[in-house]
């Protein structure tokens, strides 16, 4: 769901009021949150064509800037101006690569090429993480199956899969590198291929390494009585010391 907009009352809630209303509630609220086919992402993506073919680089540069809050790449939006620029103009596209570069930083901040969807900001869980990490859902039919991407350094908070019986949770390392830990055992380094077995009612927490962009699928292993238990957060000094 695309949060909730304000940019219309703050910049025209005085001038044009209306507008400003239609603007937060009507476009942003109704329209970009429609439950459809188009995920957050994919809608960034359209918009950021339009808005490249129509010459209107103040708003492009916004929704550059929500198009990468949608998990859109750098690497990405590079080769969607590149494609852009035969059909829509090449001084456009010359005009767009700045801006890019404004929004992204240099080269070594952005996403780089995985082998999953990076999806959108995990922003439903935001609050048991320390950085930022993106969620892919893949499928909730059978075993429920979820693509989780975190940037360098992001971590989940300890925690436990409770459950009567069954349950847990089982990792898939697809990219990148990253840690795994139980509570009072030493942490586990995490590479692509790894595979995860967490046991139920098990405390720990996984995440990237500091200096890695980090992939994993995470599967929650059916069970009675399942729920999650978030603990406390993984401390900096805690962090620091892994190898």
């Amino acid at each position: 769901m695309a949060k909730k907009q304000t940019a219309g009352r703050d910049r025209l809630g005085k001038l044009a009021p209306q507008f400003a209303e239609l603007n937060d509630d009507v476009l942003f609220g109704q329209v970009w949150s429609r439950e459809s086919r188009l995920s957050l992402r994919d809608r960034s993506m359209i918009t950021i064509a339009a808005l490249l073919s129509a010459g209107l680089y103040p708003q492009l540069k916004s929704h550059l800037n929500l198009g990468k809050e949608h998990g859109i790449t750098r690497e990405e939006v590079v080769e969607m101006v590149t494609q852009l620029a035969f059909y829509c103009g090449w001084p456009k596209a010359w005009s767009t690569f700045p801006l890019i570069q404004e929004v992204y930083g240099d080269e070594t901040g952005a996403v780089p090429a995985l082998p999953f969807p990076v999806g959108e900001p995990n922003s439903g869980f935001a609050q048991y993480f320390t950085g930022q990490s993106y969620l892919a859902p893949m499928t909730e039919e059978q075993i429920p199956t979820f693509n989780v991407t975190f940037e360098p350094g992001c971590r989940n908070n300890w925690h436990i899969h409770h459950a009567s019986s069954g349950g847990g949770q089982l990792l898939i390392c697809v990219s990148g590198e990253g840690w795994y830990q139980e509570w009072g055992q030493e942490a586990r380094k995490l590479h692509s291929g790894d595979v995860v077995n967490i046991p139920a009612n098990i405390k720990h927490w996984h995440g990237a390494a500091k200096d890695s962009w980090f992939q994993h699928i995470a599967q929650e292993i059916p069970g009675s009585d399942t729920k999650t238990e978030w603990c406390e957060p993984v401390t900096d000094e805690q962090y620091s010391q892994l190898n």
